[in-house]
């Protein structure tokens, strides 16, 4: 499964953007779909995954009640919906695949995007 990330950039702090995170292959949807994103300097951390279905989703605390995560099969594409924006959000975004059932723990996930970058200016 190829992954192509799409939509970072630079915000200020409290705007939103949108994520991208489009595959090829026709076999998507049996896929959950893991966010993470690495700040230099640190580890990579999970950010949000959504089920192969799209029922089930899971978020970090960090990130809870500011981003959703969402799914369109038919377009083999899963979003980031990320609002109020905090500088400590600034990070390279990935998105990851991983067979049916979704999880938190990167080493899970068999397939990466490149990443996109997300600046958040205070």
């Amino acid at each position: 499964v190829q992954l192509v990330e799409s939509g970072g950039g630079l915000v200020q702090a409290g705007g939103s953007l949108r994520l991208s995170c489009a595959a090829s292959d026709p076999t998507f949807s049996s896929y959950s779909i893991g966010w993470f994103r690495q700040a230099p300097g640190k580890e990579r951390e999970f950010v949000a995954f959504i089920g192969w279905r799209g029922m089930t989703t899971n978020y970090a605390d960090s990130v809870k009640d500011r981003f959703t995560i969402s799914r369109d099969n038919a377009k083999n594409t899963v979003y980031l919906q990320m609002n109020s924006l905090k500088p400590e959000d600034t990070a390279v975004y990935y998105c990851a695949a991983k067979y049916f059932r979704g999880g938190i723990d990167p080493r899970e996930y068999d397939f990466w995007g490149q990443g996109t970058q997300v600046t958040v200016s205070s």
